[in-house]
C-alpha cells in the first residue's frame, strides 16, 4: 500500500492534485520502458533522393511557349564538365554519368558537401 501512496504523492506534485483527483483513484500504469534505439542506425534506413544535374537555363515564359519537339536550349554547363550531385536538392558533390549495364550509372568525382562520417557509431 506504501508503493501506491508514493506513487499518488509523485503524481500530485507532478501533475497536480486536481489531475489526480479526476483520475478517481485509478493510478496510471508505469510506462514500459522501451529499448534504446541506435539513432545513427535509424538515420541510416530514412531514404533519400539523389540526382544528377546536367545543367539549367533561364527562359522567359515567352520562349517556353516557343519550345518545340525539336528546340535546343543552350545550359549553363560547359559540355564534358562534372554533373552536380544533389541529395534532396541540395548540392553534396560532382559526378559523370556511366553505362552500368543497360542502366546508365553515377561516378562519383568528389563529394564536398556530404559529412558521412558524422553518421557512423
Amino acid at each position: 500500500m506504501t508503493d501506491k501512496l508514493a506513487i499518488e504523492n509523485l503524481l500530485a506534485e507532478s501533475l497536480g492534485q486536481d489531475a489526480l483527483d479526476s483520475l478517481d483513484g485509478e493510478v496510471p500504469a508505469a510506462p514500459v520502458a522501451r529499448p534504446r534505439r541506435d539513432l545513427s542506425q535509424m538515420m541510416r534506413k530514412i531514404p533519400v533522393t539523389l540526382t544528377l544535374e546536367v545543367g539549367s537555363t533561364r527562359v522567359s515564359l515567352q520562349e517556353l511557349m516557343a519550345i518545340a519537339s525539336d528546340s535546343v536550349l543552350e545550359l549553363d554547363r560547359l559540355a564534358g564538365e562534372p554533373l552536380v550531385i544533389k541529395v534532396n536538392g541540395t548540392p553534396i558533390g560532382h559526378g559523370e554519368v556511366v553505362v552500368s549495364g543497360e542502366n546508365y550509372g553515377l561516378k562519383v568525382i568528389d563529394l564536398d558537401g556530404l559529412d558521412l562520417d558524422s553518421l557512423t557509431p
